[in-house]
């Protein structure tokens, strides 16, 4: 069954550029800005499912953390 869309977690890395995993699958990937991240993420998946089973939409989702002093 071909998924609908997957959903990539992203963060900003330590080191600049962004970190990114998808919910649910083993696919991990990472790039140099916005931009660069898609690029990746698509040729992530693109690498990971078979031609027929692609889904149709990828969602990066941003995690922002942030402590801050109470």
């Amino acid at each position: 069954m071909r998924p609908m869309e997957i959903i990539f977690e992203v963060t900003e890395a330590v080191e600049g550029g962004y970190d990114a995993r998808a919910l649910g699958y083993d696919i991990f990937t990472q790039g140099d800005d916005w931009d660069d991240l898609k690029a990746m993420a698509r040729d992530a998946v693109r690498c990971y499912f078979e031609e027929a089973s692609v889904p149709r939409v990828i969602r990066l989702h941003l995690v922002r953390e942030e402590a801050i002093a109470v």
